[in-house]
């Protein structure tokens, strides 16, 4: 019987945005059990970004190195421009390269839309959103000089298909989804496949919600996925993944067939919304 293929990351590096705990942990032991070389990055903060230590990242490290890898701890916050340069840089100074950058980082300050105010907003997009630009950027101008990279991000379901008391946390996570879906264009003449997953796992920031439940969701059923998407072999670009508790589906965006009608009045939308709204054709985009 022919053995199946074993995706290896053997001289690669990664970069995990906040590995120190449940997904990002997760995906950063997958990748270096693989061979990948990963730079394991995380603040150390509780879930609402609060407070900072070494010893979760290190942790992780130690981990890896105890099973035979290689990585090195990082503990600058992806929400700082110079914090994110100085992650890219962290794999350059130790490693010599970058092949891969999965931004994981996350932070939650939930709460109704009533009752958002700037603080509960802006370090969720600060982290979230913009901390995934921020590490990417430099990351982008590495893997355009190599005419090759992988780079996945982190969206959700409450991005996704909206979610009560989530409002800052899934705009951001939406904001991933258009950041993934231009990357991918941009990036497929120079050999950069941008891809992003909504996970569904046991973690510090779901534990309080799923309850119970949580145990049927290991983070390290996601893990695999991230394994394919940072891999060579992996063709699919700008396309958006829902996994967890061992189950994994493609997300997608589409436009229905609609109508077609020059110059419509408020009272012809009216009373063609049913059709214009319909599923039953549509385009994938």
């Amino acid at each position: 019987m022919t053995s199946r293929r074993h995706l290896a990351f053997d001289g690669e590096v990664a970069i995990v945005t906040g590995a120190g705990n449940g997904l990002g942990r997760a995906h950063a032991l997958e990748l270096a059990s693989r061979g990948a070389r990963v730079v394991v990055n995380d603040t150390g903060g509780d879930v609402e970004g609060n407070g900072l230590g070494s010893s979760v990242a290190q942790a992780v490290v130690d981990q890896i190195a105890a099973a035979g890898g290689e990585a090195v701890a990082d503990h600058h916050s992806v929400a700082d421009p110079a914090g994110a340069q100085a992650i890219v840089q962290a794999a350059l100074d130790t490693f010599g390269q970058l092949d891969i950058v999965v931004n994981n980082a996350g932070i939650l300050r939930d709460g109704s839309f009533a009752k958002l105010t700037p603080d509960r907003v802006d370090p969720v997009f600060d982290v979230h959103l913009r901390g995934a630009f921020h590490v990417t950027r430099p990351a982008w101008e590495i893997m355009r000089g190599r005419k090759y990279g992988r780079i996945i991000n982190t969206s959700s379901g409450s991005g996704l298909f909206g979610n009560y008391g989530q409002a800052n946390y899934a705009a951001a996570k939406m904001g991933l989804i258009g950041l993934t879906r231009v990357l991918a264009i941009e990036g497929e003449r120079l050999g950069i496949r941008v891809n992003a997953i909504a996970p569904i796992a046991r973690s510090r920031m779901t534990e309080p919600v799923m309850g119970e439940a949580a145990a049927d969701f290991p983070p390290e059923y996601v893990s695999p996925l991230v394994a394919y998407l940072a891999h060579r072999e992996c063709a699919v670009s700008g396309h958006f993944y829902s996994v967890g508790g061992g189950k994994l589906s493609r997300v997608f965006i589409a436009q229905t067939a609609g109508v077609d009608k020059p110059g419509f009045t408020a009272e012809d939308v009216a009373e063609q919304i049913a059709e214009i709204d319909a599923v039953a054709t549509f385009v994938v985009r």
